[in-house]
């Protein structure tokens, strides 16, 4: 039996060990042929190849439940679920989404994006099939680096304390979450794992049989499978799971997490004992793929790229720079005249672009791992005491700390400064990642000032701003390139807290856009001047607060006001416009252009922006059909 032939699980009963190796070479073929082809994530999945295959051979997948965390090393699992046939449409509209959806497949059993979540899900399960009196087993594969969210081990906690519960947690542990894991617990893993006995024995092996005559060289293989055996007995006696079995866990392993065998071996064993169980599995993020191996932080998740070469395939055209770098960059060169400025990340440095900062001012530098709560009342903390503290969390990640953002830093007025990356249509990645709450879940709170910028000079200016603000305030800014504006090398000063600027002035409508939506507004207005409508177009810059002094007599003296925003309507910045004009009395009619109460699908950009109406061909139409449809020709409202 081949990969294409698998259409459940259940198949894998019937083969041999060295069948499923079989399986295990092809699942690292498709898995590196398509994600070359459509890019996606990458390294995680090639390390748990063979604990998937192992785990579903030891499982009936028509009752028993899986709970994978995150979501990243989820592919091997949709090659064995029936996804084999449509794997090629990966992250694309309409195609086999990035992570696992209840909603795609009976075998996504929990859907997830944010890590941290699976031990919790899974033991939800395990309570409720036995209040039920159902007898399935309940399974949570987690990797080190999600270990590192309080969740996690909220849920470790609650699951030690039902010793009559049946359910196995997996450890995936590869020394890495998206960056090299930080805290206390992948340290005690690493601490054992290279500890000078463990070093001493597996090195001092490897010199004595190496000068053994005529038989030295040829082991070179097998000495390896010994040293790493030597390992893991080793971190046995070194009781590396004292932890969780004082937290009421059965410990198991280490185990290779790429030996099919015992891997199966140790699943059947923990299958049958009483209560939590946890089995440690030690694995290597992009196993099979030399360049994911040696790149594990530049090889989680990929763009397309060249199979052969690993490297990424580039356009022709240069593009300018990512926001996600100005902001690493202007961040790092304002640190260097102000030693109070600290860059704070929740284990995503790359990708905030704080590892700028990280390489060149590593003591202004601090990476929490998966804790989004803990980053923030730490920022809190730290300005309490003069510090100006810079929490960069994508917008998605930010909502799990939203309690904190209340209780810690605006009731207590604190200077933290939030930026917000990621903000807005994120692409492939789906609904779980797309930044559309942050305007709403964040205008509610009293204190907090939000901004967002109309390109990468405005966004220099707006962290100068940030830095400058004596309370909290946040910025949004989207994922990728910049406008391709110039990058400011001296001179910043901080903007007018609430204040915008007109950009293009005209008598028929007005355009009040925020953030990314400003130079899409700029387009709409030139479409509508096909039409012989003038528009005026503002930037305002903030959300909250509002520039009520430009705002409301541009909003009586023109009389049809539309809003462009790229998040989710209610509760967005239309609705703080339209809040403005209700509480000043003015009545005028308000178009809010934006993102409907939907979630948005995984699809590239542009694709989302054309199915949410949010194209600057789209916009104007929509303006035309609402505030001039009466007076133009038919064809025109159409065109």
């Amino acid at each position: 039996m081949h990969l294409h032939e698998i259409s459940h699980p259940n198949q894998l009963h019937s083969l041999s060990v060295s069948q499923l190796e079989v399986i295990a070479q092809e699942i690292r073929d498709k898995h590196l042929q398509t994600i070359a082809a459509t890019g996606g994530h990458l390294g995680p999945g090639l390390g748990v190849v063979e604990l998937t295959l192992a785990l579903y051979y030891t499982l009936d997948l028509d009752r028993d439940k899986v709970v994978w965390d995150v979501g990243h090393q989820a592919y091997p699992h949709k090659l064995l679920t029936g996804r084999y046939d449509r794997f090629h449409t990966l992250r694309q509209k309409g195609g086999i989404a990035g992570y696992l959806k209840r909603c795609e497949n009976k075998f996504d059993h929990f859907g997830a994006g944010h890590a941290s979540t699976s031990i919790s899900a899974a033991l939800g399960m395990a309570i409720a099939r036995d209040l039920k009196g159902e007898n399935f087993k309940t399974v949570a594969i987690i990797g080190d680096g999600a270990l590192t969210g309080g969740m996690a081990l909220e849920a470790i906690n609650h699951a030690g304390h039902l010793p009559q519960t049946r359910l196995l947690v997996i450890l995936n542990d590869n020394e890495m979450s998206i960056s090299p894991n930080v805290g206390a617990i992948p340290k005690y893993l690493n601490r054992l794992r290279l500890s000078p006995g463990v070093q001493f024995l597996s090195n001092n092996l490897e010199e004595q049989i190496q000068n053994i005559p005529f038989v030295g060289e040829s082991l070179s293989t097998e000495l390896e499978r010994i040293k790493d055996n030597i390992k893991i007995l080793t971190m046995v006696q070194n009781k590396v799971g004292a932890v969780f079995e004082e937290l009421g866990f059965t410990y198991m392993g280490p185990v290779d997490g790429h030996n099919i065998a015992e891997l199966i071996e140790t699943f059947n064993m923990a299958h049958r004992l009483p209560g939590p169980v946890m089995v440690h599995v030690v694995t290597t993020k992009g196993k099979g793929y030399p360049y994911a191996e040696a790149d594990q932080v530049g090889y989680h998740a990929q763009s397309a790229f060249d199979l052969a070469t690993g490297k990424a395939n580039k356009s022709s055209k240069p593009k300018p720079p990512s926001y996600s770098k100005v902001f690493g960059e202007t961040l790092t060169h304002l640190a260097e005249q102000d030693p109070r400025i600290v860059g704070i990340t929740a284990a995503m440095a790359t990708g905030t672009g704080l590892d700028i900062l990280q390489k060149r001012l590593p003591k202004q530098y601090i990476d929490v791992g998966i804790a989004e709560q803990h980053a923030v009342t730490l920022a809190a903390g730290m300005a309490c005491e003069g510090m100006k503290p810079v929490a960069a969390i994508y917008s998605t990640f930010l909502q799990r700390a939203f309690d904190q953002i209340v209780h810690d830093v605006c009731i207590q007025n604190l200077p933290v400064f939030f930026c917000l990356d990621r903000a807005g249509i994120v692409g492939a990645d789906g609904p779980t990642h797309q930044g559309m709450y942050d305007i709403a879940y964040l205008r509610c709170i009293p204190n907090m000032v939000l901004m967002a910028p109309k390109d990468e000079a405005e966004l220099q200016s707006m962290v100068v701003t940030g830095l400058n603000h004596n309370g909290p305030i946040a910025m949004r800014y989207p994922r990728g390139n910049g406008i391709g504006v110039p990058t400011m090398a001296e001179g910043w000063e901080p903007l007018p807290i609430g204040k915008g600027e007109i950009l293009r002035q005209g008598d028929d409508v007005l355009l009040i856009a925020y953030g990314a939506m400003v130079y899409p507004a700029l387009q709409t207005a030139e479409i509508l001047r096909e039409h012989s409508i003038e528009a005026t177009v503002v930037n305002a810059r903030f959300a909250k607060p509002l520039d009520r002094e430009l705002l409301l007599p541009l909003c009586q003296t023109i009389g049809k006001v539309v809003t462009l925003e790229e998040g989710c309507l209610m509760g967005g910045f239309g609705s703080a416009v339209v809040e403005m004009l209700m509480d000043e009395g003015v009545t005028v009619p308000v178009q809010r252009l934006g993102v409907p109460d939907i979630l948005v699908d995984h699809a590239a950009p542009q694709e989302s922006f054309a199915d949410l109406g949010l194209t600057p061909g789209q916009m104007a139409e929509k303006i035309l059909d609402r505030f001039f449809k009466n007076q133009l020709q038919p064809e025109l409202v159409t065109s």
